[in-house]
């Protein structure tokens, strides 16, 4: 049996497919690669010694996933392919809606034809209503921007799914994922301007940008930029191996903050990367950017108590890993 992992190709799936097989899982993994290389899954094979049969193919496309079912035995999904900048959200809504609303569609149609009855969503903070931080699972949700609603939308599908007793479904609301596989083989890799803080300071320390551009200083925080939850992308993988476990042994539909529930403005990550790498990261002031929030971190209680995960790696240890990552891949998967 075996877990697929949908946009498995991309920068948390491919460390969540590290994870998994390192918890005794197998793995097949389907990626339209329009934001992934498969390098990153022939580097997980390297670093595991796992083979993971490979589909390239665009979810939506009903006919390619009844083959790949056909083909693997699959047991349970973990779904985070979808498109997810909140920027490019703002300004190209109609794309964000039909792409990940669609392409979950068709995932849940055809795991329901095949008997496929768990699944892990890759959820986000960036369903909770702007003001109410620190975030509970109980916090009140309103999204700014159509990526937001894309994510509670599709929450909202898979509890009335869930509620027919055909399926269990565990929804992983993240902070923010960062750094990288402590080996620097795997890691984020943005296609042209990251969207992201950290690979933005990544690119600027290796000065393949000249300098970062923090992005509004007039927020209600500590130092004036936004605070956010910043979550070693490892600690987060390994969320997914305690989500699977619950999302087996518990019918219905299960909400999870996973985040370290401890706020770090942008410039406190700044001083961070440079502590923990020795190094200035040049920067200058922006204007605020369309769909962003002033602070947004978590409580993630509930998933101690009942996945008993919790965040070990500490913010200098994300700074330290991304910028090994970002030293040894200048340029990403490119070869």
């Amino acid at each position: 049996m075996s877990v697929l992992l949908t946009g498995g190709a991309g920068y948390i799936g491919s460390h969540t497919a590290v994870s998994m097989i390192e918890a005794g899982e197998k793995v097949v993994v389907a990626d339209n690669l329009s934001n992934a290389s498969y390098e990153s899954l022939r580097r997980v094979q390297e670093l595991t010694g796992a083979e993971i049969p490979f589909y390239q193919l665009d979810l939506r496309d009903e006919r390619a996933m009844n083959g790949m079912f056909e083909r693997e035995n699959i047991e349970s999904v973990i779904h985070f392919a979808g498109l997810k900048a909140v920027g490019e959200s703002v300004e190209k809504p109609l794309l964000y809606y039909r792409n990940n609303l669609d392409s979950t569609l068709t995932l849940l149609e055809v795991m329901e034809r095949y008997g496929v009855r768990n699944i892990v969503f890759s959820s986000s903070a960036t369903v909770y209503l702007d003001g109410n931080a620190p975030f509970s699972e109980n916090s009140p949700l309103g999204c700014a921007c159509p990526y937001g609603w894309t994510k509670f939308m599709i929450e909202q599908i898979l509890r009335d799914a869930a509620a027919t007793g055909k399926l269990s479904a565990v929804l992983l609301r993240y902070f923010n994922p960062v750094g990288a596989h402590p080996s620097g083989r795997i890691g984020e890799d943005p296609s042209g301007v990251p969207a992201n803080l950290m690979p933005y300071i990544s690119q600027t320390a290796s000065g393949k940008r000249e300098k970062l551009t923090v992005f509004g200083n007039d927020y209600p925080t500590r130092d004036g930029t936004g605070e956010r939850d910043y979550l070693h992308v490892c600690d987060l993988a390994e969320g997914h191996v305690a989500a699977l476990r619950y999302c087996r042994e518990h019918p219905g539909a299960e909400v999870f903050n996973l985040g370290r529930g401890q706020g770090v403005t942008v410039l406190e990550l700044i001083e961070a990367w440079n502590r923990a790498n020795a190094m200035t990261i040049p920067y200058v002031i922006g204007s605020r950017r369309d769909g962003d929030i002033a602070v947004s971190y978590a409580i993630a209680d509930k998933a101690k108590a009942l996945l008993g995960w919790e965040a070990r790696r500490s913010v200098e240890d994300m700074c330290r890993d991304a910028w090994n990552w970002q030293k040894q891949n200048p340029n990403g998967y490119e070869l």
